[in-house]
C-alpha cells in the first residue's frame, strides 16, 4: 500500500484503488487531500501495469461530503495555505486540477460511491469514467447555499452528465437525492445493495483489465474527445486512433468471430 498525505493507493493484479482517508471527517477535502489525490494519480501514470482505477471513501459513511470547511478557517490549515498562488483563481485551478487529473488519466476510473457525496465529491465523482453507487448514496450540491459558485467542475461537468436543466436544478436548489435518482438522471450509471457495492466494483474493473491495455486507453481517449469535438473532427480522431491501438488488440479473436 501507498500512503500519499490523505489518500491511499492499493494495487492488486492490474487494478489499483484511490481511498481517501479521511473517515472521522466523511473524507472531506483538506489540503492534504488534494496533495494525495495528485500524488496518486501521478503514480498511477508512472505505473504501466494498472489497468484500471477504483475510486472509493473509507469507512461506510461517505465518498467524499465536499469541502472541509473548518479547514478553510483554521489559519496554516487552509487548503489555500502553502500553496505558491497569485491569486484566488490560482487557488482554485490548482484544486480543480487534482480532480481532473484523474479525467486525464490514460486508464479507466470507477468511482465506487457510498453514503455522502456533496459539493467536491460530486466533481471527484464526475472525472471518473463509471460511477457505481451504495443504495444508501445521498448526492448534492450545497454550494450556492454557502454563497459559492461549484469551482471544481461541478457547474462545466454535471450537465453533461445530467443535462442542463437537471443541473441547474441540483445547484440552485442544493438538494438531496438519493441514489435511486441519481441513477435516473444519469448521475451515476449502477445502483447496489451497500454490502454488494465493491464486489461490483471489483468484478466491473477485473472485465475491464481483461482488455488489451492499449484498446481500453484508446477508447477512453475518443470517446473524451468526441465530448469537446466536432463531430467530424471526433471521427477522424477515432480512425486516427483505432488504427494505432488495433495493430496492440488480437485480431484473431475477430477472425474466429467470423467463422
Amino acid at each position: 500500500m501507498q500512503a500519499f498525505q490523505d489518500v491511499l493507493l492499493e494495487k492488486k493484479n492490474h487494478i489499483a484503488q484511490v481511498i481517501f482517508n479521511r473517515p472521522k471527517v466523511l473524507n472531506a477535502i483538506s489540503r492534504g487531500f488534494i496533495g494525495g489525490l495528485k500524488e496518486a494519480a501521478e503514480y498511477i501514470d508512472q505505473d504501466p501495469d494498472i489497468r484500471v482505477v477504483i475510486m472509493l471513501g473509507a469507512g461506510d459513511r461517505a465518498f467524499c461530503a465536499g469541502l472541509d470547511l473548518k479547514k478553510v478557517i483554521v489559519p496554516g490549515e487552509s487548503i489555500l495555505d502553502g500553496w505558491n498562488v497569485r491569486t484566488i483563481h490560482d487557488a482554485i485551478q490548482k484544486c480543480r486540477d487534482a480532480f481532473s487529473i484523474y479525467e486525464k488519466l490514460p486508464v479507466p476510473v470507477i468511482a465506487a460511491i457510498n453514503g455522502y457525496c456533496l459539493g467536491g465529491g460530486i466533481e471527484i465523482a464526475l472525472c471518473c469514467d463509471i460511477r457505481l453507487a451504495a443504495d444508501d448514496a445521498i448526492f448534492a450540491m450545497p454550494e450556492a447555499k454557502l454563497g459559492i459558485v461549484p469551482d471544481m467542475g461541478g457547474s462545466s461537468r454535471l450537465p453533461r452528465a445530467v443535462g442542463a436543466g437537471m443541473a441547474k436544478e441540483m445547484i440552485y436548489t442544493g438538494r438531496r437525492i438519493d441514489a435511486k435518482e441519481a441513477l435516473r438522471i444519469g448521475l451515476v450509471q449502477h445502483v447496489y445493495a451497500k454490502s454488494e457495492l465493491m464486489a461490483e466494483a471489483w468484478k466491473l474493473a477485473e472485465e475491464i483489465a481483461a482488455v488489451h491495455p492499449a484498446v481500453t486507453q484508446g477508447i477512453k481517449r475518443v470517446i473524451n474527445t468526441s465530448m469537446s469535438s466536432p463531430l467530424e473532427a471526433a471521427l477522424n480522431f477515432e480512425t486516427a486512433t483505432s488504427m494505432h491501438a488495433t495493430q496492440f488488440g488480437d485480431l484473431t479473436k475477430l477472425q474466429e468471430g467470423n467463422k
